[in-house]
C-alpha cells in the first residue's frame, strides 16, 4: 500500500495521471501522517459502520476509513481524480467512489441502497469553501446519521462549536445545536497540507441528537427567526428581527416583552429557549 502522506508519492501518482491541484475545488492534500488515522479513530468505526466521505482528494483519509469501517462511500465531484483514487485505493474492496456532487445527490436513497442495516457516520476533510452548506445539508436532510466528524477551517470550527448565547455564536451555531451536540477534537496547522492553505484547521465532531433540545410549534418559523435575528449582528434583536421579517418594530418590541426579553438585547445573547419562545410568539 502506498504511503499517501508522502509528498513525493502524491506528486508521482498525480503526475502519472496528469492531474494538478484544483484550488477552485478546495483541494489541499494532507501530508501529516497522524491526522487521518486520528480522525478515523474519532469517528468510532467498526465492521458494521458505513462511513460517508466528501472530497477524498487522493484517498489519504479514505484509506484510514476503509481499514476500520465495513463500507466507505466517498463522494468526489472531480472526474480527474477517479483514476488516481482507483490506484491509491486498489488494496481495498470496501470502498465505493461516487462521482457526484454531494449537494445534488440523493443521499437518502444512496444510503438506503448501499448501507442497509449499518450504522452511518460521516467523516471527511470538507472543502472549506462549502463547509457550512454541506454540514447543514447533512443535518437538515435528517439522514440516519450517528455523527459527523470533519476537518474545517479553524474559524468555522469556532463558530460551529460555540455555545449558543455567546459572542462567537451565530445563526449556524443555533442551527447546528438544534440538530446535534458539537465538540472540538484537535487542532491541525496549515503546514499539514499541500499546498498549504492560508488558514489553520480543526477537527470537530457533531453527534446527531435523537430529539431537538427545544420544542417549537414550527421549525420553519424557528429558523426564520434565528436567521432574521442574526441578519444585522451589530444591531439589537428588535431592529434585526424587524428588518429581517418585515414586521413593524412596535410589534417586535411587544413580542420581545412577551418572551421576557429586553428590547435592547442582541441576537448573540439569546439562548435556544429564547429563540423557541420568540418564534412561537412572533408567528402566532
Amino acid at each position: 500500500m502506498k504511503n499517501l502522506s508522502d509528498i513525493n508519492v502524491i506528486k508521482s501518482v498525480m503526475a502519472r495521471h496528469g492531474v494538478t491541484f484544483n484550488k477552485g475545488l478546495g483541494q489541499n492534500f494532507l501530508v501529516d501522517p497522524e491526522v487521518c488515522p486520528a480522525m478515523a479513530e474519532a469517528a468510532g468505526l467498526d465492521e458494521n459502520t458505513c462511513a460517508i466521505e466528501v472530497g477524498p482528494g487522493v484517498g489519504v483519509l479514505t484509506a484510514e476509513l476503509a481499514k476500520r469501517a465495513g463500507k466507505v462511500l466517498s463522494f468526489e465531484v472531480d472526474d480527474r481524480l477517479l483514476p488516481v483514487l482507483k490506484e491509491t485505493l486498489a488494496d481495498f474492496d470496501n470502498v465505493e467512489i461516487i462521482n457526484q456532487d454531494v449537494m445534488k445527490a440523493d443521499l437518502k436513497g444512496i444510503i438506503e441502497e448501499k448501507c442497509a442495516g449499518m450504522d452511518i457516520v460521516v467523516c471527511a476533510n470538507l472543502p472549506y469553501y462549502i463547509t457550512s452548506p454541506i454540514i447543514m445539508l447533512l443535518l437538515e436532510s435528517r439522514l440516519p446519521l450517528k455523527s459527523i466528524t470533519v476537518m474545517v477551517q479553524k474559524e468555522a470550527a469556532d463558530r460551529l462549536c460555540a455555545e449558543v448565547g455567546s459572542r462567537d455564536g451565530g445563526a449556524v451555531t443555533v442551527a447546528v445545536n438544534y440538530y446535534a451536540e458539537s465538540e472540538k477534537l484537535f487542532f491541525v496547522p496549515r503546514d499539514s497540507f499541500l499546498p498549504p492553505p492560508k488558514v489553520n484547521s480543526e477537527v470537530i465532531r457533531l453527534t446527531v441528537r435523537e430529539n431537538p433540545p427545544v420544542a417549537v410549534k414550527s421549525e420553519a418559523n424557528f429558523f426564520k427567526t434565528v436567521k432574521a435575528a442574526f441578519s444585522q449582528r451589530r444591531k439589537t434583536a428588535e431592529n434585526s428581527l424587524s428588518s429581517g421579517t418585515g414586521i413593524k418594530k412596535d410589534v417586535i418590541a411587544k413580542v420581545l416583552a412577551d418572551a421576557g426579553l429586553e428590547k435592547t438585547v442582541r441576537a448573540e445573547k439569546l439562548t435556544m429557549e429564547d429563540f423557541a419562545r420568540l418564534s412561537d410568539i412572533l408567528f402566532e
